[in-house]
Parts: structure tokens; sequence; C-alpha cells
């Protein structure tokens, strides 16, 4: 979480590398294996920082032109949420015509007190004590989505506190950026091409 500029070994941006592709790289080589299972699921954490000077930069996804880290972390989460609403419409279509059952949720944290902070602004040490909560209570948003059996494709879970920054988990909503569609296709098209990695669905 921003970081300052490095690469992966892959030669990617590390936010978006590491938040990003790593993932969408993951989920396709084990998808196969998942989609028969009933009940499997796909939980990807994304962040609030989807909505903090977030927008997914196809003209520079890598940031070879002009490194900023809080944008940078903004678009590899927005990535994340893209990917997994993405992932849920084309998990939904593949259910019509088999029996998967496989479904795509994100989660968020809120401001957990975890090491993830340490190459945040001053700012939010003075903030911290006010506004985190421990890593396991930062933890329980994805194990809420990773296991309660009312959770739905496509749904988004993060605290349920102020600014979504602590407290149980609860239902949430993501940005409006991160609902259109079309990016949605875009970023999949680009990720395939760039991991390599093609899904069964």
């Amino acid at each position: 979480m921003l970081t300052p500029r490095q690469a992966t070994r892959d030669g990617f941006e590390l936010q978006f590398g590491t938040n990003h592709l790593g993932h969408f790289a993951l989920t396709g080589l084990l998808l196969e294996q998942m989609l028969p299972v009933p009940g499997s699921r796909v939980v990807t954490v994304s962040s609030v920082g989807h909505r903090i000077q977030a927008r997914i930069h196809f003209d520079d996804l890598q940031w070879d032109r002009s490194y900023r880290r809080a944008p940078a972390y903004g678009q590899s989460k927005l990535a994340n949420l893209m990917f997994t609403y993405e992932l849920q419409r084309r998990l939904s279509a593949a259910a019509s015509t088999a029996a998967a059952s496989t479904i795509a949720v994100a989660a968020h944290p809120g401001f957990a007190s975890t090491e993830l902070m340490r190459h945040s602004p001053a700012i939010a040490a003075v903030a911290a004590p006010l506004l985190s909560q421990s890593a396991a209570m930062g933890a329980l948003p994805t194990l809420r989505a990773a296991t309660d059996p009312g959770v739905l494709g496509g749904q988004y879970y993060g605290p349920g506190g102020l600014f979504e920054s602590r407290g149980y988990p609860k239902l949430v909503t993501s940005s409006h950026r991160s609902h259109d569609t079309a990016v949605q296709r875009r970023l999949w098209t680009v990720s395939e091409e760039l991991t390599g990695v093609t899904f069964p669905v």
C-alpha cells in the first residue's frame, strides 16, 4: 500500500501487479478446479482506497510516465472490485448452462492496524488510534464473505462503523466507477494479455 515506485519480477508496477494481476492470475489458474465444487467462492480483498483518486489508467497502467503512490494504490483496489464484478457476471452466465455454483465476492478490512500502513503519510499515524481496529477485526469482512451462507455473488463486505474504517462486517457499496461494465471488460482483456492467463468462463 502506497509503496515507493517498484516493479514485480515480471516488470509490473508493484501495487497493480500484486493487488490485481496476481489475484487475477491465481484465480484463473485455480478456477477450473473450483467450478465443480458446490458453494465454492472467490473472495477478493479490496479497500476503501478504491475511491481515492482511483481510475484505470489504460494509457499508463504501470505508471511508467509519472508515478503517484495514492492513485496507483487506488487503481489496484478499483481493479479488484472490477475483477470481482466481471468474474461474477461470467460465473452467472456459466451457471445458466452448467452445474457451476462458484460465486465471486469482495471484501475490505477497513482501517486495520497492520504493517500495510508503513508507507502511509504521517497523518495516518495520528488518525490511527481514532479510526483503526485490530488485524483480527479487519479480517472479519473477508471471513464473512468467505463463509456466510447468505452471501450472494457480486456482493461487497466491509466494516459497519464510521467511514467503514472499523466495526463488524456488513454489506457495503462500492463507487459508481467500479460498476462501469465497459471498463471491467476492457480491464479483463488487458489482464489476460499481461498475465497470459485465461479463464474457463
